[in-house]
């Protein structure tokens, strides 16, 4: 990626996979790891700042994967939910690099995930510079998602279980979006499994 903005990664990775009873990030699919496929896929854009955030089963989740050039940071409050793990990474970054333009958000269970998802959503928000630019699949919107530094203060107000999707809510916040085809397909419970390993082949 051209290094005309400053951008850093955040991978959310706190969860406690509590449908399907052991850490999804380290559900295998095509010989790695769900969590490992994601942190590839960002390591090929060649971004410097880039924070996986940890929280339940972290020291078992880092025995098993290599952090290749992530600054871990442990989100102790997971369980409040999913903006207590937005707000430390977006601090941890931000921390990293005071002047950053954007952060792009990801979570560690897509497993058809690939780089020119996230390629296609860094150009439209350095080109266009709404708000934010969200990933589009089917009827819903959501993650991966890159955030302007005019929503900085936003994301740090967000509470308890609430993603970042609470922003398309507000009356002046504009946004884009990229088609990520296979983007609603998670892994939440056996099932999803079930279906995962069917798609190997």
């Amino acid at each position: 990626m051209k290094a005309e903005a400053n951008i850093a990664v955040v991978v959310l990775a706190a969860g406690g996979s509590t449908r399907l009873g052991r850490p999804k990030q380290l559900v295998e699919f095509k010989g790695k790891t769900l969590l490992e496929h994601t942190m590839d896929e960002v390591g090929m854009l060649g971004f410097q700042n880039k924070i996986l955030v940890l929280g339940a089963k972290q020291e078992k989740i880092q025995d098993k994967i290599d952090s290749k050039g992530f600054k871990v940071v442990v989100n102790g409050d997971w369980e409040r939910g999913m903006a207590s793990s937005i707000k430390i990474g977006l601090e941890a970054a931000l921390a990293e690099e005071a002047g950053l333009d954007c952060v792009l958000f990801l979570v560690s269970d897509q497993p058809f995930l690939e780089r020119t998802n996230l390629i296609k959503l860094v150009h439209t928000q350095l080109t266009k510079k709404p708000k934010a630019t969200y990933s589009q699949y089917g009827e819903n919107i959501g993650v991966p998602a890159i955030f302007g530094k005019a929503a900085f203060p936003l994301l740090l107000q967000l509470d308890g279980d609430e993603g970042a999707k609470k922003l398309l809510q507000l009356d002046d916040f504009n946004f884009c979006t990229e088609t990520f085809k296979r983007g609603g397909f998670d892994v939440d419970t056996e099932e999803d499994l079930r279906q995962l390993k069917k798609m190997e082949v």
